[in-house]
């Protein structure tokens, strides 16, 4: 590992405790403890344990393993990568994807970093290129461990990450997307933003969001790490704060750039919903549970962005909860909701105006409704009627006023904004009705 100098060791210090602090209200389950075991001994089922010799490893990671009593005849392996100071046993105690194992079937590998930071490397030339070298290959000689031991089903190989993991994350599929069918990061950044030239660990632009590309540099930097690659590409799922001041807001919608390029993806979503309160989700490619892209923005929320029970949803967006299901491709979109919109836009040389006319085309009557959408970049609403819109920009809910919340089967409402543009003055071209993918006409 390379010294840091003294400000970076600084930061990277106070980092460290920052994570340290944060992530102790997430994994307050005791720490597990496995025996090793060589990779010759058979691993015990329903047990964390430790396997050594397990191949070619050049940063000296140590490898865990779940493996549930009732694993599958082909299973499918989820590698769950852990966040800066922590380790393979703490992300095994802190989430449920050993538990979510013992349901489903499939083996979970817990990869543990050794170097003295306890974060994975996402930063050296080696690790931001397919057989580099460092924590990447090592990582990829586990899978490669359970599908030789376990008889494993290759197309269905997936990762997931916490903070530094979730870094890890963006890096595996950039670098194995011949391995790994999707991958979910719960505050990261983008495949190559971390990377340095002078051996530090840490990017400070990078972390304060600072590193802003197009979603063409963005995907170039990805396919760079396997030059000539031309297989399918991961999905992926992405989660952030927007109150992170660890790894900055702004790395979210970078990432979104990254893969949606990498996935051949219009930057608008095809859908737009609100699962939780404070959550806004929209999926790329695709409207449902395994869309090409998903992702979802926390409101309020800082650094310490997963939560118990966010791994249903991982193993969901995965389709480990399904038995199997496709690799690296989306699912086909579902059936459009019972609504239709349809949108225009009148503009002039800054300005537009908008006109949307919501139909419910469904059998039953709807009782207060909310039509999401999202404005092409640049534009942002200064006034509406007919709905109160928020916010302004990006992912936007439209509600109804106290005047037309009702809308019996076949009946419409129409109603409008204006909005300032810098270029772009589309109307949008996705819609959900409380959450259903509307028809857009």
């Amino acid at each position: 590992m390379h010294t840091l100098n003294p400000p970076l060791r600084a930061l990277r210090s106070a980092l460290a405790a920052l994570v340290l602090l944060l992530t102790g209200a997430l994994l307050t389950a005791p720490t597990a403890t496995a025996s090793p075991r060589s990779a010759q001994t058979p691993v015990p089922a329903a047990a964390l344990t430790e396997v050594t010799g397990f191949g070619a490893n050049p940063s000296n990671l140590r490898m865990y393993v779940y493996v549930p009593a009732n694993v599958a005849a082909r299973p499918a392996v989820l590698v769950a990568v852990h966040y800066c100071t922590g380790s393979g046993p703490a992300m095994y105690s802190g989430t449920e994807y050993a538990q979510l194992a013992d349901r489903y079937g499939f083996v979970v590998v817990y990869p543990s970093v050794t170097r003295s930071s306890k974060c994975f490397d996402v930063s050296s030339p080696q690790a931001l290129r397919r057989g580099g070298g460092s924590d990447p290959v090592g990582i990829k000689s586990m899978v490669d461990w359970v599908g030789a031991h376990y008889s494993a089903d290759p197309t269905r190989v997936y990762v997931t990450g916490i903070s530094s993991g979730a870094m890890m994350t963006n890096v595996l599929l950039g670098d194995y997307p011949d391995v790994f069918a999707a991958g979910a990061a719960f505050a990261g950044v983008p495949f190559g933003c971390f990377a340095t030239t002078d051996g530090s660990e840490w990017n400070s632009a990078c972390a304060q969001g600072t590193v802003i590309r197009t979603p063409q540099q963005w995907g170039d930097l990805v396919r760079g790490a396997y030059p000539g690659y031309t297989g399918a590409r991961p999905r992926m799922q992405l989660w952030h704060g927007t109150e992170d001041d660890v790894l900055r807001y702004p790395n979210f919608g970078e990432m979104i750039k990254q893969w949606t390029n990498v996935r051949g993806l219009s930057q608008t979503p095809a859908a737009t919903d609100s699962p939780q309160s404070g959550w806004t989700r929209t999926r790329y490619g695709g409207t449902g549970d395994r869309a090409a892209v998903e992702a979802v923005s926390l409101r309020g929320v800082g650094h310490n962005v997963y939560a118990w029970g966010m791994g249903t949803r991982v193993i969901t967006f995965f389709g480990l909860d399904a038995g199997g299901g496709p690799g690296p491709g989306p699912d086909p979109e579902p059936p459009a909701g019972p609504c239709k919109v349809t949108a225009s836009t009148s503009a002039w040389s800054t300005g537009l105006t908008a006109s949307i006319t919501l139909t419910n085309t469904g059998t039953a009557t709807v009782s207060g409704w909310r039509l999401g959408f999202t404005l092409p970049a640049g534009q942002s609403i200064t006034g509406g009627w007919g709905a109160t819109y928020a916010p302004a920009a990006g992912a936007v809910t439209a509600t109804n006023a106290p005047y037309n919340g009702t809308l019996a089967p076949n009946a419409s409402v129409t109603i409008g904004y204006q909005a300032n543009h810098t270029g772009d003055s589309a109307a949008p071209t996705a819609f959900t009705l409380n959450g259903a993918a509307c028809t857009t006409i």
